[in-house]
């Protein structure tokens, strides 16, 4: 069966990468990469405690991430809690 194309574009575009990293993200990358949370189940409250920011911002960035960063991080659903692991 052949499947006809999308009416809108993807969210993403194909040549998105770390490089296009906003300075938020990419320190919420290396702060992810540097932590446990395979063991230590993530909590967007205190991720959004310890950048100063609001948990909408956490949400959006990890969101983000999975696009732009695909390649360097995994979340995951394990135990009734998130997970996350990220290399950067």
């Amino acid at each position: 069966m052949l499947l006809g194309s999308l009416d809108f574009p993807p969210p993403c575009p194909k040549n998105m990468a770390v490089g296009d990293l906003t300075e938020f993200e990419s320190r919420l990358l290396k702060w992810i990469s540097a932590s446990d949370f395979v063991e230590v189940a993530w909590s967007t409250r205190r991720a959004a405690e310890a950048f100063k920011v609001k948990e909408k911002e956490v949400y959006e960035a990890l969101a983000a991430l999975t696009l732009k960063a695909r390649d360097h991080i995994q979340i995951f659903y394990d135990g009734g809690e998130i997970r996350i692991l990220a290399d950067y």
